[in-house]
C-alpha cells in the first residue's frame, strides 16, 4: 500500500500531533490520540514492557537513568544506568540492558544486582551496544555502533552480533552495515529486521561513510543463523517493534512509520517530537509507547504487540 499522501494525513492529524484511527485500514484505534504522558527528560530510549509488574521501564541515555511509568504511580527513577539505551526482558523477565557508557551488555537480576554478560569480542571491548532483540532460544542479538564511543575503536567495523548467555558464546552475524541500529525478529523468528542509520565518517572503513539509510530483512536459516536478505527497505530507523501480524513500526523522520511484513508502507503517526524507539505493551498489548526526545507518549493501535517469548512468573 502506499504511502499515505501528506495532505490526508495533515487532515487525519491535528496540530498537536495526534494520529486518529478513522481510516478502515489505520493500525491506530478508531478515534485514539497520541498522548504524552511523562515528560521533563533529556532523550528517551529503549522502552520495554514488564507485564507481571504492569509498568515500562526506559532509557534517559543522558542522564545515565533508567525510568519507570506506570499508569497508576505516573513517572519515576527506575534505577541509574551508564547511559542505558536498548532493553528488552530475557525469558525469564530480567531486563537485558545495552549500556553506551560501560560498552556492554547487562543482565538486571530479580534482586536488582547487574550480570554483565558481553562487554568484548574477540579480547577487543565493544563500541557502544545500541539495541537488542531476543529469540525463543534465548539468545540475545545486538547492533554495536559507535553513537556512545568516546574514544578510539577497538573493533574494526560496527557490527550486528549474537550472545548465547548460557555458554558466553558470541559470534558475528553480520558486518556488512555502516551505523546498524533498531534489531527485531517477527513474530514466527523466521525474519529479522537490522536498521542502518546511514554512512558517517565515524565508521574506521571509509568505504561504509556512504552507505544509504536502510532497514534490512533477511531471513533466519534452520542453523539459527542469519540467511540471504529478502528485501531492503529505503529509510533507515532508530528502534522498531513488530505487531502480531508482522507488521513493522519504525522510528525516524521525525514520525512513527508502519510497514507491513514485506516492506510496503501502510501509515504514518505524528508525533509531537521526533521518536526514537517504540515498543508494544498493556494489559492486552495494544498500547504503542514511544520514546520520543524528552518525553514519553503513547497511543491505542488495533493490532496487538507480538509478545516476546518471555516465560513471566508472578
Amino acid at each position: 500500500m502506499p504511502r499515505i499522501s501528506s495532505l490526508l494525513f495533515a487532515f487525519l492529524a491535528t496540530s498537536a500531533g495526534i494520529a486518529q484511527g478513522d481510516n478502515d485500514k489505520s493500525v491506530i484505534a478508531p478515534g485514539a490520540k497520541v498522548i504524552k504522558i511523562a515528560g521533563g527528560m533529556k532523550f528517551t530510549e529503549g522502552p520495554v514492557w514488564l507485564p507481571n509488574k504492569k509498568k515500562l521501564v526506559f532509557s534517559d541515555i543522558p542522564n545515565s537513568k533508567l525510568m519507570q511509568w506506570s499508569e497508576q504511580k505516573g513517572l519515576a527513577v527506575f534505577r541509574e544506568s551508564e547511559n542505558a539505551n536498548g532493553n528488552i526482558l530475557d525469558l525469564n523477565g530480567r531486563i537485558i540492558s545495552c549500556q553506551h557508557g560501560a560498552r556492554n551488555l547487562i543482565r538486571i537480576e530479580a534482586d536488582g544486582s547487574e550480570t554483565v554478560l558481553a562487554d568484548k569480542y574477540d579480547g577487543k571491548r565493544f563500541n557502544s551496544p545500541n539495541d537488542v532483540a531476543v529469540r525463543s532460544d534465548g539468545t540475545l542479538w545486538f547492533t554495536d555502533p559507535p553513537w556512545g564511543l568516546t574514544g578510539p575503536h577497538e573493533i574494526p567495523g560496527h557490527w550486528v552480533y549474537k550472545l548465547d548467555p548460557k555458554t558466553g558464546k558470541i559470534d558475528v552475524v553480520h558486518k556488512y552495515l555502516a551505523m546498524p541500529n533498531g534489531i527485531v525478529f517477527s513474530p514466527d523468528e523466521n525474519r529479522i529486521y537490522i536498521a542502518d542509520t546511514g554512512g558517517h565518517k565515524r565508521h574506521p572503513d571509509p568505504n561504509f561513510h556512504k552507505l544509504p539509510a536502510s532497514i534490512q530483512c533477511h531471513e533466519i536459516g534452520e542453523d539459527g543463523n542469519i540467511g540471504k536478505k529478502l528485501f531492503h527497505i529505503d529509510a533507515g530507523s532508530d528502534g522498531m517493534a513488530v505487531d502480531v501480524h508482522g507488521n513493522l513500526y519504525t522510528t525516524h523522520g521525525g514520525n512513527v512509520h508502519v510497514y507491513d511484513a514485506d516492506g510496503n508502507e501502510l501509515e504514518q503517526i505524528d508525533v509531537p517530537e521526533g521518536p526514537a524507539n517504540v515498543c508494544f505493551g498493556g494489559d492486552d498489548f495494544k498500547t504503542l509507547f514511544i520514546t520520543a526526545r524528552t518525553s514519553l507518549y503513547s497511543v491505542k493501535v488495533i493490532h496487538a504487540g507480538a509478545k516476546p517469548p518471555v516465560k513471566i512468573t508472578k
